[in-house]
């Protein structure tokens, strides 16, 4: 089955909260995008984001976090495309030790989980 991945950093204009908590939507955003990559390579079209079946917010995530989030196709139907998500935490910032340091996690921190479906129509399924 395809799968995709996308990594980046939060930003100080992704805090949403006190602290500099990132908004849990942000998460979601990012699997809106790779689910786009996933039906582009599937069927050459960004096709639609349905919804989602479960969301599971597993860990806080900062504004300096590096985020991976990666999907897969696990089911096909005709047009349904049905994925699952996890975004896991790799870097965070060591503002303790200076300004600039940050630690590469060899654990990553798996901070959201889903599973959504998407639907690409017939018509415009390419391939």
């Amino acid at each position: 089955m395809e799968k995709a991945m996308i990594r980046m950093r939060m930003s100080s204009h992704d805090a949403h909260y006190g602290g500099n908590l990132v908004d849990g939507a942000k998460m979601l955003q990012l699997f809106g995008d790779v689910a786009t990559e996933l039906l582009i390579r599937r069927d050459g079209d960004e096709g639609l984001f349905a919804g989602y079946e479960s969301i599971e917010f597993l860990a806080p995530v900062y504004a300096g976090d590096y985020i991976e989030a990666v999907g897969e196709i696990i089911k096909e139907g005709n047009s349904s495309r049905k994925m699952t998500f996890e975004a896991r935490k790799v870097i965070v910032p060591r503002t303790d030790i200076s300004e600039s340091a940050a630690d590469f996690l060899e654990e990553p921190v798996v901070v959201c989980r889903a599973v959504g479906t998407c639907v690409t129509p017939k018509k415009s399924q390419r391939k």
